[in-house]
This record gives C-alpha cells, sequence and structure tokens, in this order.
C-alpha cells in the first residue's frame, strides 16, 4: 500500500520520536512502545491469539495509540471464497496473511487487529490487539487504513465480496466480534464503516456493504441499546490524514460554494484552510485536523431533488458509482439512472425512496449510518 505524502509525515514523526507537543500539531497518534508478546483472554476465550496460532514475531516493536478509538472499519480480504471452514484453515489464513503483509507489504506485522474466517473463527491479527481489547483502552497502531490506524479497530474478514455475500458462520462471529469492541472501547453499532469510507479501495466488497445495515441492526441488538438512543445520522468523519472517494464528494460539494480546489479524493494541505474559512462562516468551531463532523457535513450538502443540476449531482453519481450502480454517469444532471440508484439506497437504509437528496440520503450514500436503518 502506497501513503500519501501526509501520511508518511506523520509516520516519520513518530519514528523519530519528536513526542507529545509535535504529535499534537499533526493531529494525531502519540505513539509509545511496549512489549510485543501475545498472551491468551480470559474474557474471549474464543479469539485465537498470536501465540496459538503460530504468528512471526513482528519485525519491530508494536506501539499503542494516544488516540481515542472511535470506530471499527470492516474488511474484505479478497482472498477466495473457500469452503474448508476447519480451524487448521483459519489458522492458515492467518500465517498467510501476516506473511503477505510482512513479506509483500513491508508491514512490522499483520496490518488488522483481528480476522475473522469463513468457518466463523475468530483471530488476533496484530500482536497486542486482543491484550488491548482486554483492557479496552488505547489500541494497537495497525496498518489497515491510511489515516485511521491509530483510531480504528480493524477487522478483516476472508472472502471477496463483490458479487457473493459473506457464510452466516463468519457474519454471526464478526457481529459478536463487533460486540466485543463495542462493549470495551465504548463503541456503538452505528460506529462501524467499510475500509472504502476511508480509502481508495473496492474493499469490503459492493455485496458485503450491502449487508451493513443489518450487521449494525444485529450488533446494536445484541449490545441492548435502546432504539431511542440512535442519533438521526453518524457521517464519516473524513479529516487531513483521509484519502478517498469520500473526500472528493466533500470537495465537489466545497467547490460548487466557490472555494478554489480539484476534486481529486487526496485531503492535501490546501484542504485545511479551505474546511477551517467553511466551518467559521457557518459558525462551526474551526477543527485543526479539518474533521467533517456532524455539523460540518450538515452545512455542506444540500438537499437535491428530480431535475438538479451541477457539482453536488456530480458528487452524488459519483459515489452512486463507486457504490456498484453501473448504470449512474457522473454528468452532474439528475437524470432517471440517479433517481433508481438513489431510491434503491433509501430503501436499503429503511428511508422513503422518493428520490429527494436529503441529508439522511446523503449521509447513506457517503457511508455513514441513519437511525430509519436499525431494524430493532
Amino acid at each position: 500500500m502506497a501513503f500519501q505524502q501526509h501520511e508518511v509525515d506523520r509516520r516519520t514523526l513518530f519514528k523519530a520520536g519528536l513526542g507529545a507537543t509535535v504529535a499534537a500539531v499533526v493531529g494525531t497518534q502519540l505513539a509509545f512502545e511496549g512489549a510485543a508478546d501475545a498472551v491468551p483472554s480470559a474474557e474471549f476465550p474464543w479469539i485465537i491469539d498470536c501465540d496459538s496460532w503460530g504468528a512471526r514475531p513482528p519485525s519491530s516493536k508494536i506501539q499503542i495509540t494516544g488516540n481515542t478509538t472511535n470506530k471499527i472499519i470492516l474488511h474484505h480480504m479478497a482472498f477466495p471464497n473457500v469452503t474448508d471452514y476447519s480451524r487448521e484453515h483459519a489458522i492458515q489464513l492467518a500465517k498467510d496473511c501476516q506473511n503477505l503483509h510482512m513479506d509483500i507489504n513491508g508491514w512490522a506485522d499483520t496490518g488488522q487487529h483481528f480476522t475473522v474466517s469463513r468457518g466463523g473463527y475468530v483471530l488476533e491479527g496484530r500482536h497486542r490487539s486482543l491484550e488491548t481489547l482486554d483492557a479496552g483502552q488505547h489500541q494497537v497502531i495497525s496498518a489497515h487504513c491510511p489515516g485511521e490506524n491509530g483510531n480504528a479497530i480493524g477487522i478483516e474478514n476472508e472472502g471477496t465480496y463483490i458479487t457473493e455475500t459473506p457464510p452466516d458462520a463468519l457474519l454471526d462471529s464478526l457481529v459478536q466480534l463487533c460486540v466485543a469492541v463495542c462493549q470495551k472501547f465504548r463503541l456503538n453499532a452505528w460506529d462501524i464503516f467499510g475500509h472504502w469510507d476511508f480509502y481508495t479501495t473496492d474493499c469490503p466488497g459492493i455485496s458485503f456493504y450491502a449487508q451493513f445495515p443489518m450487521v449494525r441492526s444485529r450488533v446494536l441488538t445484541a449490545m441492548g441499546v435502546s432504539r431511542d438512543a440512535i442519533p438521526a445520522r453518524r457521517w464519516p468523519d473524513i479529516w487531513r490524514f483521509v484519502d478517498g472517494p469520500v473526500v472528493e464528494v466533500a470537495q465537489y460539494l466545497l467547490k460548487n460554494l466557490g472555494y478554489d480546489l480539484v476534486p481529486d479524493g487526496n485531503f492535501g494541505f490546501d484542504m485545511n484552510p479551505i474546511v477551517a474559512d467553511f466551518q467559521a462562516k457557518n459558525g462551526i468551531p474551526v477543527d485543526p485536523d479539518a474533521t467533517f463532523d456532524r455539523a460540518t457535513w450538515e452545512a455542506l450538502a444540500p438537499a437535491l431533488e428530480k431535475d438538479a443540476t451541477g457539482l453536488p449531482v456530480t458528487a452524488l453519481q459519483f459515489m452512486l458509482g463507486r457504490k456498484g450502480y453501473a448504470d449512474v454517469s457522473a454528468t452532474g444532471s439528475y437524470d432517471y439512472s440517479t433517481m433508481k440508484a438513489v431510491q434503491d439506497m433509501q430503501r436499503l437504509h429503511g428511508l422513503t425512496p422518493n428520490g429527494k437528496v436529503d441529508l439522511s440520503t446523503w449521509c447513506a450514500v457517503v457511508g455513514g449510518s441513519v437511525k430509519e436503518a436499525f431494524r430493532v
């Protein structure tokens, strides 16, 4: 995986050990080193720890973030959809993944925190991930999603889910794991996202992603959370260390308001003063990391209806295309194909399928969750 320039700069600061003050200036993790020994969990004995599956030692010290964990990011591994659902296969899967990440990607260890096999076995990925889950405090710094490696728990799911969906055993274990992560790190079911919400990738797959409302609903039910507690919308909180399609949508919307930028999905340094200016002009506290929080998104996303035109429509069409609606072209004109795709997206998330793009529809399109999507 190639890191964007600001990601490299940030990692260089940590490697140089420049301390909390500089880390705060760049707005991200304050890392510290610790032992790399894997330890079994008394609380989660169903998670196979690194020692039990025979993990290689990391090539360098595993680091713990100083940040607060604020989300779960789900992946598919883009591995074959095998029918060997055994424990032995799951262990070999973990070894193959670690070898790929260390020997090909050049990472210190497995990139993700946890892995779920198609047979439903849950394995520790990066060393110390199970230890920090037990503690429920600061997570291991991972390598599963640039810009989110110190904020998000990464879960890889065995298989490729562009056209197929995961087997029930995988989904059952994934829900169990998400519940454990949410409870220990004080997260909620609406804090579950997909890899492509924060990076340009086909992961976690179109078909799997369409199951996210169901996965979130199952997690919510298992946690016993009241429907009254669900927020109206949970937007993807992109910030200045995240690149990808959601950033491109934000750039289209900012450009529509007259800001001079190129919608390319790269959250470059030029975005920082633009976001600060937009937040200030809309009475939103200016975030030093240029984070698109709920207030920022909801001041930015315009209502769209049939016959709308312009950059916001292009942004909408661009993202619908990314979500698998291949017949939608980014023409900037709200046409019939766009209407049908919007209605389908609204049905998936429990919204009224009227084709009108309001805040909740925008939130669903860019990868967030909406209250209506929770079937409880």
